[in-house]
């Protein structure tokens, strides 16, 4: 388990830095018109699933770019064809059917049409907004804050107040995530979490979501809110229940900590119990963990679903409902996988 905190920490040294542009500058680049590259399959390294509005489906890959699956073609787009990096590590559609991928070297949009380069505007007063047609990114995994998309200019925010219990450098983002009521999770490389309500701020942190006592550091590498209202960090051995009431002179969220899933011999033997991806349906929450398979958890009892190619275990970066409610997995080493109802079984193109 050790080696999959190393693969993963090593996984977010590759975000490069995306800096921040003069407010008064160009906010895009020109934009690139594409064509892309007709391939018979995807690359065995994908971390990113997301079926857009019109139903294609786009796989995020780890070095080869992104490819587009309609049913029947698979088109492949690049850093040649104006790609900011053939490293995805995240893909969002705005409410324009605009697709924007998430790199380690910036954010490019794709209007269906052509590919631009969105140049982030380093806020000099770190004006922080939310509004729901917002999306949001994480960057570069360095920077301590996140950017925001507003349909016309992408903003690089720092976050104006930082958990006092962590250095400022383990503030770095990891994931984020957009709850029932609207408010904005940032989960950290070691400073647990932060809430940005759209006017204020409020940061939850327990060891389990920072540096571990043998020196492992996890990272809440994803969140989740369950049917029930509760939140998960990662961590499947606890679960949050959040105050949501504003407290006006406290910097820090009001909770209680309860048991998660209670690991029993009969149900699961895991070394570190954290999940890096995670969806639900109307009844269970489904956890990826990266050489450990997939976890499906109804409230009650666990089943365990182990991907493997041979004797050789596939390695999950995320998993991903689509848009009929089917789940996908993106694989490291092998690819992606669809469940049909009983299995995971790999998706050959």
């Amino acid at each position: 388990m050790k080696f999959l905190v190393s693969c993963l920490l090593l996984s977010a040294s590759l975000f490069s830095s995306c800096k921040g542009e003069n407010p008064k500058a160009q906010h895009n680049t020109e934009p690139i018109a594409i064509g892309g590259d007709t391939v018979s399959s995807i690359d065995k390294s994908i971390w990113v699933i997301y079926q857009d509005k019109k139903n294609n489906y786009w796989f995020g890959s780890n070095g080869k770019g992104v490819y587009r699956y309609d049913g029947k073609t698979i088109i492949n787009f690049n850093t040649t064809h104006g790609l900011s990096s053939d490293q995805i590590r995240g893909i969002q559609e705005d409410t324009h059917g605009n697709i924007f991928f998430d790199t380690p070297s910036g954010v490019t949009k794709f209007d269906g049409t052509s590919l631009t380069l969105l140049k982030a505007i380093r806020s000099n007063t770190n004006d922080w907004k939310s509004f729901p047609s917002d999306l949001w990114f994480k960057g570069n995994g360095n920077t301590t804050g996140a950017f925001r998309y507003d349909g016309q200019n992408l903003y690089e925010l720092e976050f104006p107040l930082f958990n006092p219990k962590a250095p400022r450098e383990e503030h770095a983002v990891y994931t984020i995530y957009k709850d029932q009521t609207g408010a904005i999770w940032f989960g950290t490389l070691a400073a647990g979490v932060c809430r940005f309500n759209g006017t204020s701020f409020q940061w939850l942190y327990e060891k389990e979501l920072g540096v571990l006592a043998d020196g492992r550091v996890p990272a809440v590498r994803n969140i989740i809110e369950d049917k029930d209202g509760n939140f998960w960090f990662s961590n499947i051995l606890h679960k949050y229940k959040i105050k949501q009431e504003h407290q006006p002179n406290s910097d820090s969220i009001q909770y209680s900590k309860l048991n998660g899933i209670e690991l029993l011999e009969r149900q699961a033997k895991v070394e570190l119990p954290y999940f890096t991806s995670a969806v639900k349906d109307q009844t269970n929450l489904w956890m990826s963990s990266y050489n450990e398979g997939v976890w499906k958890y109804n409230g009650n009892t666990l089943n365990t679903f182990k991907i493997k190619e041979g004797h050789t275990n596939v390695l999950i970066i995320s998993i991903y409902k689509d848009n009929s409610g089917t789940l996908w997995l993106a694989t490291d080493n092998n690819g992606v996988y669809k469940f049909n109802g009983t299995q995971f079984e790999k998706v050959v193109f």
